[in-house]
């Protein structure tokens, strides 16, 4: 990956893992988040729910920001997390699993594939007339709790944070991608948020990708026409959906919907690439 450049989009705190790895396999990383993570407006509905824990069946925790929110507010409340020890905890992924493990949660279910619709299927049969508290962002989709209640559970949705757009990247995804001698050579996308927040970051405030504004200077192409020779590498089939929803491609998709997996994906498409160029 010598010599290639690609934009990681995730939030600041976030983005080491994704960076290291394209790094190792030479890659030029360039990092602006395309996403902020910031608590709930109120930890009310939150706190509430984890001071009587005990009474819930099931946690489900669908990102590592659900499980560091659940942490921190367990220690503001001086629960200790062997409060937790009689619920059962679903993981969307790997990440999320470690990192529920580490605060002292016993994993009970990771699904087979790291998206709303598995944690679905793998809870099926098991949550009829149970209690269950999901944990997740501000704005999520609603296929868990949905299908869930369709099941017979009893559903608790609370806010552990939001995502929002940093503004502080605008100035600089629109300079970047004015510069050719600037511009990656590869956007990365980890949820269908960073796909939205990207767009809204170029000037497009959420509307289609092929309506975007034109960003640059007088004379000077739209970003989206400039962004055709840039190639979209997704983590997976819901963040691709997303992207083409907007208008666009999405020349690399992760197999895995993990950090390793998007690595991966980016690395054998590199490969392809140029194996084809060989021939």
């Amino acid at each position: 990956m010598s010599g290639i450049r690609v934009l990681v989009g995730r939030a600041r705190h976030q983005a080491s893992a994704l960076s290291a790895g394209l790094k190792e396999l030479g890659a030029e990383v360039i990092e602006i988040p395309f996403i902020e993570i910031r608590p709930p407006r109120s930890y009310a509905p939150l706190d509430t729910a984890l001071k009587c824990i005990a009474e819930y069946d099931w946690l489900i925790l669908t990102s590592v920001n659900g499980v560091d929110a659940v942490a921190s507010r367990l220690k503001h409340l001086k629960i200790r997390p062997g409060a937790l020890s009689s619920v059962q905890v679903a993981a969307i992924g790997p990440s999320t699993r470690d990192a529920a493990e580490k605060l002292g949660l016993k994993v009970a279910i990771v699904p087979k594939h790291y998206v709303a619709e598995s944690v679905v299927e793998s809870l099926r049969g098991k949550v009829e007339g149970k209690r269950v508290l999901l944990a997740r962002a501000k704005v999520a989709r609603d296929v868990i709790p949905r299908e869930l209640r369709n099941m017979g559970a009893k559903m608790d949705v609370v806010d552990a944070y939001e995502t929002v757009v940093p503004k502080a990247s605008q100035t600089k995804i629109r300079a970047l991608m004015r510069t050719p001698k600037l511009r990656p050579d590869i956007v990365t996308f980890t949820s269908s948020s960073t796909v939205r927040n990207f767009v809204q970051l170029l000037g497009g405030g959420g509307r289609p990708f092929d309506s975007l504004p034109s960003v640059g200077h007088s004379g000077q192409a739209p970003p989206h026409t400039e962004l055709k020779a840039v190639q979209f590498a997704s983590i997976g089939p819901i963040t691709s959906a997303t992207l083409r929803e907007l208008g666009m491609p999405v020349q690399i998709e992760a197999r895995e919907y993990t950090i390793p997996g998007l690595i991966h994906a980016i690395q054998i498409s590199l490969q392809t690439a140029r194996n084809t160029e060989q021939r």
